[in-house]
């Protein structure tokens, strides 16, 4: 059997959020099979939990924010939503000591580390996947503002992502990336990527209240013409792999791991959730599917990740 997963034991970290600036601590526990992603707000007077699903998405400016329906706020889960996902995590639970999810390097690489730090441990529980049976496809815009993002059939989980910024740093990087879960490479090839700004553009989010917390420690920041960090990029592609690590952690926003093949052209957080509530919409789209069988799951679906 294709059995879900959880931690071994809990393990913390100690961040700040990257649109608050605030200091917040976050501790990840094992959880029961079925459980999914909870975080769980602890700094309120009585704890609220906020479970992660497709429908608890409620804010997609700059980031996914997950709401309880009290309207409890957790802010920029991505990142951590897609260590999860890499790793195969089925049930967590993450006590937060604020609203928002600290950014520590920009990436998910930290998120992985203390996740792989803390074990992974089968349980006696089949794991659950979304299969997407027949495509789903969100556009917005038109021509020179056009996005989209398609999932389609596929016995396994793959994404193709294809950016398109007209910047000389981003011009002289792959603006194309496909990845394939099953590779085992998430750890080395996506995680590392960092998120990343314009330095115009982060002056006028400081104006308005956002990204307080950011800076060259954890984002890649550019001017008109050159990335700013004095230690350049992690990867040729990094620009476009952060974008496939931001999607990763989007879409396993539905609650279970996913086999489509994931297509985009400049989409983002908004269109990436319009697609899943698209994909659930249409309950011919999709089914829930276990493995007693390891053999019959897909390629490299049944091992566990690999550290780097």
């Amino acid at each position: 059997m294709l059995a879900q997963r959880t931690l071994k034991s809990l393990t913390r970290a100690v961040g700040v959020g990257l649109h608050s600036g605030e200091r917040v601590e976050l501790t990840l526990r094992p959880a029961p099979p079925d459980t999914g992603i909870v975080f769980r707000r602890i700094d309120l007077t009585e704890p609220v939990d906020v479970p992660v699903n497709a429908m608890s998405v409620n804010d997609t400016r700059l980031a996914s924010t997950v709401s309880s329906e009290g309207g409890v706020r957790v802010r920029t889960i991505e990142h951590l939503m897609s260590a999860c996902a890499g790793l195969g995590l089925d049930n967590l639970y993450i006590d937060i000591t604020a609203e928002e999810v600290p950014i520590l390097d920009g990436s998910a690489s930290s998120f992985v580390y203390l996740l792989q730090s803390a074990g992974i441990a089968l349980q006696r529980a089949p794991k659950r996947f979304v299969r997407v049976k027949r495509a789903v496809e969100v556009r917005e815009g038109e021509g020179d503002q056009l996005k989209w993002a398609r999932l389609a059939p596929h016995h396994g989980f793959t994404l193709g992502f294809e950016i398109d910024f007209q910047h000389p740093a981003v011009d002289s990087t792959a603006q194309r990336v496909v990845f394939d879960m099953g590779s085992g490479r998430y750890s080395r090839d996506i995680a590392r990527a960092r998120t990343f700004a314009f330095s115009k553009d982060v002056e006028t989010m400081r104006a308005s209240g956002l990204a307080l917390g950011g800076g060259l420690d954890n984002a890649i920041v550019m001017d008109d013409h050159k990335v700013l960090n004095a230690d350049g990029l992690r990867y040729d592609e990094e620009f476009a792999k952060h974008k496939i690590l931001d999607a990763i952690g989007d879409l396993y926003c539905i609650g279970k791991p996913m086999l489509a093949a994931y297509t985009a052209f400049r989409s983002g957080h908004a269109l990436n959730n319009r697609l899943l509530r698209a994909l659930l919409a249409d309950a011919d789209a999709y089914d829930i599917v276990t493995f007693e069988d390891e053999r019959k799951a897909p390629t490299g679906f049944a091992q566990l990740a690999r550290a780097w």
